[in-house]
């Protein structure tokens, strides 16, 4: 994982530690693309791109846009991030 993904990675970390107002459903939606973008970096997929991992970052920006532009901002930083790679 690039240094700068992870970066990324770590402020989104912080923002849902901090007291964010996100419902159960949101934050367990935000953790779980987490861990698959881990996952997926983790087996390497990076040289092979997967049209899902970047699908499901889209979608959490749309779904947060509005309520959580903090976590938003983030969520695209991730998404460019993933784009600097090839992903």
């Amino acid at each position: 994982m690039s240094a700068r993904l992870q970066q990324h990675f770590q402020q989104l970390r912080e923002e849902l530690a901090a007291d964010t107002p996100l419902d159960a459903d949101d934050r367990a939606a935000l953790l779980e693309l987490m861990q698959e973008i881990d996952l997926k970096l983790a087996k390497e997929l990076a040289s092979d791109p997967d049209a899902t991992l970047v699908d499901g970052v889209n979608l959490a920006v749309e779904r947060f846009e509005s309520q959580h532009p903090t976590l938003t901002g983030t969520l695209r930083n991730i998404l460019q991030s993933l784009a600097n790679m090839g992903i």
